[in-house]
């Protein structure tokens, strides 16, 4: 067990050291992750997409799970945005391709990191957000995002819908006797080195729309990507 072998992978990736893949595994399954694709594209602000989610969004903005900040250097030229990764390979990463304010902090530890209502507006690409593995672990999630948030704030968040009929065909994925509920779990593995296993919640937005009561948030609209199962949440903070 290697810490933080994703880390080094895409820091070697950016730096052209990497010689062999970074791999996804589910029992004998296996996929090379695509560091380039997923991480390394430019962001701009012409496609539907974007313009959807910046729609939703303001400054001061803060990126969680932010990668090597491709979004982050977008924001960033138009209001302020701290960009946050819990490795400090991306972190390193990110200051290196010129992210201003790039931060080594925990997503789920956020009250720990930032001040009360410091922030507009939270963004969260990559479905990391169901890292919390639990209803309970989301709600706490999003109570903790609401004490770092301004009133009114807003909040773009990805997720996948268990309840899609083609969710069945995402790696590393379970079924689940609750509706709504689904869950993923795989590891990665990088020059012989083995990463710790993720468990990610998969949540409905039906699910999602639950876990927001009591937590200062509300569903205010969901955006689709064209395989179906992938959707973006846009929460208003109440």
């Amino acid at each position: 067990m290697t810490a933080d072998l994703f880390g080094r992978a895409i820091r070697d990736h950016y730096l052209g050291e990497r010689n062999e893949p970074l791999v996804d595994r589910n029992g004998s399954a296996t996929r090379v992750h695509p560091i380039e694709e997923f991480y390394f594209g430019a962001v701009t602000g012409e496609s539907d997409k974007q313009q959807w989610v910046d729609s939703w969004l303001d400054g001061p903005l803060l990126d969680m799970g932010a990668g090597v900040g491709s979004e982050a250097l977008y924001w960033q030229e138009q209001y302020e945005t701290v960009a946050i990764e819990i490795s400090n390979l991306l972190v390193k990463t990110m200051r290196d391709r010129g992210v201003e304010n790039a931060v080594q902090a925990d997503m789920f530890s956020l009250p720990d990191s930032f001040e009360r209502n410091q922030f507009a507006s939270v963004h969260a690409k990559g479905t990391q957000v169901e890292l919390a593995g639990s209803m309970q672990g989301l709600r706490r999630f999003l109570g903790d995002l609401a004490v770092i948030t301004k009133p009114n704030a807003t909040a773009v968040i990805d997720f996948h819908d268990p309840e899609h009929e083609d969710a069945g065909e995402l790696f590393g994925y379970r079924d689940d006797p609750t509706r709504g509920l689904a869950y993923r779990l795989f590891h990665c593995e990088y020059e012989g080195a083995v990463g710790k296993t993720l468990l990610f919640r998969l949540f409905s937005p039906a699910r999602l729309r639950d876990a927001t009561i009591g937590t200062g948030w509300e569903l205010s609209d969901i955006r689709r990507s064209n395989n179906g199962y992938h959707y973006r949440a846009a929460l208003t903070r109440v």
